[in-house]
């Protein structure tokens, strides 16, 4: 934005925020959160004065690394108004340069005095504290700035970092007018840092220059009266008979580097591959300029250390007692020379070996977050990775839409907190399963705004962490927790929730080396988190689908007691799939089938067979017949989709079926199965027996045949169906599962709702790795007083004698309303048979929840319902058995055809 633009935008925003109105746009969000911090703080805009320290060195490492930085730039703007400053990492000005010399006598000396500290909880919104509390590079313009004394100028910071620790060290900052504003500024001054950084660097490479000149000119460190000079002195490379590989001098290096970081002397044996034995002795050293380190050698001893020594503990005092002219720390007649490892300052070391640390978790990271596809075990396995490395306590909050596959519309207001996870369960966090609600410019707020992380080092200074809920701040801070950091859980551009990192038990606060861990982390995991979120949406989706495309209840039909269950699979819903299917003649179907495979398209798949299989049903086909349909059409939907030329294609990977017809007026069930395990058969008695049904090949293979079975059902048996999800499981033998099936089974008195809940108790695995569908069906029979039957000769004048006698048997039944309507339908439908068929001819009443006229004989020649014109005399029978009955239809046997025809009873 140009200077008029930051000077009217800005302002006006600002005045609003001062009379407590709320600001939704205008002003940039890290100065909208730094305001708010300011009036938590109870900060004046018109205050003037600030703390003065007199105690700052101003002959620091970071003075002298910055002196030649800040002197470049006073000469580059020489004569300008620009006002170059340097502060320390607490916000104290060390320095201070200008383009013009003169200006420093025109300025109030707040503003050109070093001393005065411009931290963000006394200055207000200003660069330098805004610099620090963001860790990031800041731009401050005219009215942004809080307190009124900056208002005319404009300002960049940058944080000055130390790259070994990559803690914050200081500032720099560039003031100027608004004129001035320009986008090199920003990019001159992170240079102008990155200089005084690398110079710091240099100046750490000269103290350790400078302790291994000392360590040099010694000879060797002498021990115990060994004189400088003794023994050989050489490279790792060189150390022992054939030399140090490089696995072994890096295995030696980081044990040197454990050393470093206590500043004792000490002795530690280290067991190298082959049998080879290393001693790393470790003594205090300080340069000639008082610099104080460490120096590390090893001392190669050729042997093996024994069994309990090969991990000595770093001991104060001076190592073992060495025979004259002997390495220290070796035994007499053992020593093969000694080398120089490292040599450097314990801090240093305290860094080296939190950087290999945080290396090792981020690796172990990448095996152990992910391992599921579920949101909330994911966010869990994030935080248990954390805990106790990185953090003490940690909490994880997403969008309940997240939870749910979804992505959220707005991630800030409908927070749920997923995971707590900590080394104690005693801290007052708010438990995982409560919903989060967030107040501007508390740090978790901060990070959602920004989508980046968000650094507290000190908690009790965070004003707007405090404020969102003073007590509940204070009891966290009475359990020693200190400092914070809030990551952004965001994968492929959507936010996912946030992750928050607190310390309470290390001392030190976190840091931005931490920080960067905390995000590497979190990326990881959210990428991961993002990856269960997309599968929860499709398994949620295919459930859905499932559950749409799978009867949703039992239609209503007099054959059998139907009872069913349906599981899903835990890892994603399957292609296994029921129906009851009512037929003609008081007969019903039974289906049970399972499509190969999970997800989507083995659920599409299933609803293509579920729907091809009912209308085939429909069409009365036997058994085999309709086995036969579903595997051309299963064939032909994976030719169609590109199975056998199309390389990417998922095709139809097959399915397996059962269909068995129970007709309860002969107790006979016609059953057929496609690669399906056979089903159970309870007797009256309680025996449990497994059918003997030809197996035939699954759906999908092509061209083979299928054969029918025809068992007898005694009245009151019971039928159950199922698919192998029940069954077949990797931790049982399907042996073993279908003898538990038979005891549980083992109960005929049972209804068979009762039946089915049992089953599912006893066999169901709490987490199904497949589909369970299940069908109880016990079965009723139509008693022999309600069927009424007559052969008929093929004589036209046998058919009054029919019409007779079935009015009589509607009598007998009660049904004398029905006896028009049935003489009308016999009467055409036997003239039909006895005209057009072969014999042998037979009508059949049947009296069940319909009134059944069935005309059979031997002709495979099937009469169609037409529309006759008014000119012809016949045609119209079928037209008016259409008219009079509920429904009609025809059906093929073995030995011909049977035309049906139903009469409601509320007819009569």
């Amino acid at each position: 934005m140009g200077a008029t633009g930051e000077q009217i935008g800005p302002a006006r925003s600002r005045e609003r925020f001062l009379v407590g109105e709320t600001i939704a746009d205008g002003v940039r969000s890290p100065i909208l959160n730094s305001w708010l911090r300011c009036q938590s703080l109870g900060l004046s805009p018109d205050q003037t004065e600030l703390p003065y320290r007199d105690d700052f060195d101003p002959d620091s490492r970071l003075v002298h690394a910055a002196g030649p930085v800040l002197d470049r730039l006073a000469s580059r703007f020489g004569g300008s108004r620009m006002n170059v400053c340097l502060a320390d990492g607490n916000g104290t000005v060390l320095q201070r340069r200008f383009g013009e010399p003169g200006l420093a006598r025109t300025l109030p000396p707040i503003q050109a005095v070093p001393g005065f500290v411009f931290a963000e909880r006394f200055a207000g919104t200003n660069g330098i504290g805004l610099a620090l509390a963001e860790r990031r590079l800041v731009k401050v313009y005219g009215a942004e700035h809080f307190a009124e004394r900056s208002q005319s100028n404009a300002c960049s910071a940058t944080p000055i970092r130390d790259q070994l620790s990559g803690h914050i060290v200081g500032v720099l900052c560039l003031g100027y007018p608004h004129g001035y504003e320009a986008p090199a500024l920003a990019v001159l001054v992170r240079r102008a840092a990155e200089g005084i950084e690398r110079r710091l660097m240099e100046q750490r490479s000269a103290r350790e220059r400078a302790l291994l000149r000392t360590y040099l000119e010694a000879g060797h460190l002498a021990h115990d009266g060994a004189a400088p000079g003794d023994g050989p002195l050489m490279g790792l490379d060189q150390l022992g008979d054939s030399g140090l590989d490089h696995s072994d001098q890096t295995l030696l290096k980081e044990k040197a580097t454990e050393l470093i970081c206590s500043p004792q002397r000490a002795a530690v044996e280290v067991a190298l591959p082959h049998g080879r034995g290393v001693t790393l002795l470790s003594t205090p050293l300080t340069s000639r300029s008082g610099v104080e380190g460490v120096v590390v050698e090893a001392v190669f001893t050729g042997e093996p250390p024994a069994e309990h020594h090969l991990s000595v503990p770093a001991r104060a005092g001076p190592p073992p007692a060495a025979a004259p002219g002997a390495a220290p720390g070796t035994t007499p007649g053992t020593a093969r020379g000694r080398g120089l490892v490292l040599v450097g300052e314990p801090e240093v070391g305290k860094y080296a070996i939190a950087a290999r640390r945080r290396l090792e978790l981020l690796a172990e990271a990448s095996t152990r977050i992910g391992t599921t596809l579920d949101v909330t075990r994911t966010a869990r396995e994030l935080a248990e990775m954390a805990v106790p490395r990185l953090a003490d306590y940690v909490t994880i909050d997403v969008p309940e839409s997240v939870l749910r596959g979804e992505e959220s519309a707005d991630p800030r207001s409908e927070l749920y907190r997923a995971v707590l996870h900590g080394i104690r369960d005693d801290c007052p966090f708010y438990p995982a399963g409560e919903g989060v609600e967030l107040r501007a410019a508390t740090p978790h707020m901060r990070c959602l705004d920004s989508g980046h992380a968000v650094l507290e080092p000190d908690l009790k200074q965070a004003v707007g962490w405090i404020d969102q809920e003073p007590e509940h701040a204070r009891r966290i801070l009475a359990h020693k927790v200190h400092s914070l950091v809030c990551v952004p859980l965001l994968a492929r551009g959507v936010l996912l929730g946030i992750a928050s990192f607190y310390r309470s038990e290390d001392p030190a606060p976190y840091g931005d080396d931490d920080s960067r861990l905390a995000q590497e982390l979190a990326a990881r995991a959210a990428l991961c988190i993002d990856n269960a979120r997309r599968y929860t949406r499709e398994h949620n989706l295919a459930l859905a689908l499932q559950q749409s495309l799978l009867p949703r209840g039992v239609p209503e039909q007099g054959a059998v007691e139907v009872a069913h269950r349906y599981l899903p699979a835990a890892s994603g819903a399957g292609g296994d799939w029921f129906d009851v299917i009512p037929l003609s003649g008081t007969r019903v179907a039974l289906l049970v089938g399972d499509v190969v495979g999970h997800g989507l398209h083995a659920v599409a798949t299933m609803g293509r067979l579920r729907t091809a299989a009912r209308n085939f049903a429909e069409l009365e086909l036997a058994p085999d017949e309709l086995m036969t349909h579903l595997d051309n059409l299963l064939v032909r939907l994976d030719r169609e989709e590109g199975g056998d030329n199309d390389p990417d294609s998922t095709g139809i990977a097959g399915a397996t079926c059962l269909y068995a017809v129970y007709d309860p007026t002969t107790r006979q069930c016609t059953m057929a199965r496609a690669g399906h395990p056979p089903p159970a058969l309870v007797h009256p008695d309680g025996r449990v027996t497994f059918p003997e049904l030809p197996a035939g090949p699954p759906l999908g293979l092509g061209g083979l045949p299928f054969e029918t079975a025809e068992i007898g059902l005694p009245e009151g048996s019971t039928l159950v169906l199922y698919t192998d999800g029940l069954v077949e499981d990797r931790h049982r033998d399907i042996d073993v599962a279908l003898d538990q099936l038979s005891h549980v089974l083992a109960r005929p008195d049972r209804s068979p709702q009762d039946t089915c809940r049992a089953v599912m108790d006893a066999m169901a695995p709490e987490h199904p790795g497949d589909d369970i569908a299940l069908l109880v069906a016990r079965t009723r029979t139509v008693p022999a007083d309600r069927i009424a039957s007559w052969d008929v000769p093929a004589d036209p004048a046998q058919v009054a004698g029919v019409r007779a006698a079935a009015t009589r048997r509607l009598a007998d039944w009660g049904l004398e309303e029905l006896a028009f309507a049935v003489e009308l339908m016999l009467s055409e439908l036997v003239t039909n048979a006895v005209r057009y068929g072969t014999e042998p001819i037979r009508v059949r009443l049947v009296h069940d929840r319909t009134l059944i006229c069935e005309v059979s004989d031997g002709s495979n020649t099937a009469p169609h319902l037409r529309r006759a014109a008014s000119t012809e005399e016949g045609g119209r029978g079928l037209f008016l058995v259409a008219q009079l009955a509920h429904a009609w239809g025809t059906r093929y046997t073995a030995r011909g055809k049977v035309i049906w025809a139903e009469c409601t009873l509320d007819a009569a």
